[in-house]
């Protein structure tokens, strides 16, 4: 069945009908067809098109074309265009007295964006919900390990040492910032384009205010033209799935690190590793691992429609149904990612024993050094060189900072004096920062309780 054809005196060829056809992809799309035509449905009876019973008989069929849907083998066969016409062709089937009518005043142009629109907005939520998980895990395993210390790092080199609970906090505000992207996102997604027609508006005097009421927009489009050309809230949601997909790529890298034998840091659970076919040994990241790759598919979706609409004129062009198959994908690698992450920080074991260890050997105390001579009156700049010497004078001697005495620190430079030897101990210097942000146990104890609020309000 074809929604249009009158035009035509031959139908298409084998070959477009199999290039162009959108059904295998786009059957996802049915509920959603369904409900915006049964609002449709209601849209035109006010506008006196419809009967009441006319309008009953189409919901009646509708209900049935879904209910039918849900069997495994409803889609075998089909032959339809796309799943606009088969359930047009369905519901000819059910109620064919009305259902010549369900199409008037209505393109397929608003039709797909109602559809896309109505279904993206669903599985916006149920990314978010699945982000407000994570953020759930998170906050345990850093309440778990409440005191641990850890490098931190730059250029992947031992930086300063941070509280193992200020780390996780850092992924809770990445996750916290993507959970309001995609809220950004939804606004958009959330506006009714019905009754906008192929691009210059309906012929019907439809109330767009009722329709947006009826199917839980919160706004409706301003410009039919924009409507028929527009696939930015698409683009905006990938947008906020790619960075989330970064930021769950940067998680995975960082524990694929932490848990190799090299760092030793953490031990990942057995049910989110698999092992080797051939060393029977290894017990492989491979969760993780799939989390950093599947992050190449996402933005490779969201540059894919960039590339696709750049050049489009007004309005609609065919072009712009390739936009779905890279949102499909987007929206369940991104939500199997983040699930995924989720199961994955709930079985980690961190052994605290080791990061401290990485600590304690390394020169992270360095920088509480330097500010510590700037709080005595030391010009920054020449702390920094003296504390410079001092670990070029360990690192020649092969000592840590734990290898040195109080006396043998001011016997180093007069400009140390005794009481700064407690900084040599990771945990002590850590207390100098307390500023907001900083990861001074005071300031990350108040980080955590602020954050647990936060994941309260996300829930509600």
């Amino acid at each position: 069945m074809k929604l249009w054809g009158g035009r035509f005196e031959t139908g298409p060829s084998e070959v477009f009908e199999r290039f162009s056809g959108s059904l295998h992809f786009d059957k996802r799309l049915i509920e959603a067809d369904i409900r915006g035509s049964q609002a449709f449905a209601r849209a035109l009876e006010r506008v006196g098109i419809l009967t009441a019973d006319d309008r009953a008989a189409l919901e009646s069929a509708f209900e049935e074309i879904l209910r039918e849907s849900a069997a495994p083998d409803f889609f075998t066969g089909a032959t339809d265009e796309d799943v606009h016409t088969l359930v047009i062709r369905k519901l000819g089937e059910k109620a064919p007295a009305q259902a010549a009518k369900i199409h008037t005043g209505r393109s397929r142009n608003e039709q797909v964006s109602l559809d896309t629109r109505l279904w993206l907005r669903g599985e916006t939520e149920r990314i978010q919900a699945l982000l407000v998980l994570l953020l759930g895990e998170l906050l345990a395993l850093a309440q778990k390990y409440p005191a641990a210390i850890i490098p931190g790092f730059t250029h992947l080199r031992r930086a300063q040492a941070v509280l193992w609970p200020h780390y996780l906090l850092a992924y809770f505000e990445m996750f916290s910032r993507d959970w309001e992207r995609f809220e950004q996102a939804r606004v958009r997604i959330n506006v009714l384009p019905l009754g906008s027609g192929a691009l210059a508006g309906s012929g019907f005097p439809f109330d767009r205010e009722a329709i947006a009421a009826d199917l839980g927009f919160a706004a409706i489009t301003r410009n039919s033209m924009d409507v028929s050309a527009d696939r930015d809230f698409v683009l905006d949601f990938l947008y906020a799935a790619s960075v989330t997909m970064i930021h769950l790529s940067r998680l995975a890298e960082d524990w694929i690190l932490y848990s190799s034998d090299e760092f030793g840091w953490i031990e990942l659970a057995d049910g989110v590793t698999s092992g080797s076919s051939l060393m029977p040994q290894k017990k492989n990241p491979d969760s993780l691992e799939l989390i950093r790759g599947k992050c190449g598919r996402v933005t490779g979706s969201l540059n894919s429609l960039l590339m696709t609409m750049k050049g489009l004129p007004l309005t609609y062009n065919r072009d712009m149904q390739e936009d779905k198959e890279p949102l499909f994908d987007a929206v369940d690698q991104t939500a199997m990612s983040i699930e995924m992450a989720a199961v994955v920080a709930g079985s980690v074991t961190l052994r605290p024993e080791v990061p401290a260890s990485a600590a304690d050997e390394s020169w992270v105390v360095a920088t509480d050094l330097a500010e510590a001579l700037a709080r005595a009156g030391v010009p920054f700049h020449s702390g920094h060189k003296l504390v410079g010497r001092f670990v070029l004078e360990s690192v020649r001697a092969g000592k840590k900072p734990s290898d040195w005495t109080a006396e043998q620190l001011t016997a180093f430079a007069p400009e140390f004096t005794a009481d700064m030897a407690a900084l040599l101990n990771p945990a002590e210097g850590m207390k100098s920062r307390e500023v907001a942000g900083g990861t001074g146990p005071g300031a990350v104890a108040a980080a955590l309780v602020a954050a647990q609020q936060r994941l309260v309000e996300l829930r509600r």
